[in-house]
This record gives C-alpha cells, structure tokens and sequence, in this order.
C-alpha cells in the first residue's frame, strides 16, 4: 500500500503560479510511476501530467504543456506539480496518483491504469 497525500493548492489570481506536493509514505515509492489528475464540478477526472519512477519520462496534457511541470524527488517520496501562468479554467481539485511499475519507463495517463489516490487539494484561479 501506498498512501498518497496532497498539499499546496489554494486561491490565486490569473497569472499566477502555484507548486503542488505529493507525499508518499508506505511501499517503495522509486518503482512507481506518478500522475497528477484534475477534476472540475461537473467534468471528468482529466490528466495533468505523469512522470516515470526513475523521473527520466513525463508526459504533460496539451491543455496545461508550456505552463505546468511535473518532477519527483525519490530522497524525499515527493512528487511536484509546477503551476505557472494559471487561468480560470485550471480551477480543480488536483489529485496525485500512483502506479507500481517495476522498472519499466511507463508512464499511463490513463485514471483506470492508477492503483493508489491521494484524496485532493482544492485549486482555485480568479479571474
């Protein structure tokens, strides 16, 4: 089991940036590939960006490429989210998820291919 635990979201205006942490505690966070996903009211959970166990590979969704980067710290079981030049419509709860890969360079961007979730931290962007 891994047990996966958010912090970082909050209120900020468009433009701004915020950085996103997900502390993982439990099994050997290194052979886990790592997500982050967003859901807004009303929409479906949607891929943010994921990155491989070895931090070698990440995949970004183009709705948030150029703006938001995904990276991971193996010494601290910590995985970040770099959130610069926030619009509105990145106004979601933000979940980190994780995948035992082994030693593969798989990175899924898929929901259903994420085993463990953390439970969310709330961002809002004003206009």
């Amino acid at each position: 089991q891994v047990q996966l635990v958010e912090s970082g979201g909050g209120l900020v205006q468009a433009g701004g940036s915020l950085r996103l942490s997900c502390a993982a505690s439990g099994r050997t966070f290194s052979n886990y590939a790592m997500g982050w996903f967003r859901q807004a009211p009303g929409k479906e959970r949607e891929f943010v960006a994921g990155i491989s166990w070895r931090g070698d590979r990440s995949n970004t969704a183009d709705s948030v490429k150029g703006r938001f980067t995904i990276t991971r710290d193996n010494a601290k079981n910590t995985i970040y989210l770099q959130m610069n030049s926030l619009k509105p419509e990145d106004t979601a709860v933000y979940y980190c998820a994780g995948r035992l890969v082994g030693t593969t360079t798989w990175v899924p961007v898929a929901s259903h291919d994420y085993n463990y979730w953390g439970q969310g931290t709330q961002v809002t962007v004003s206009s």
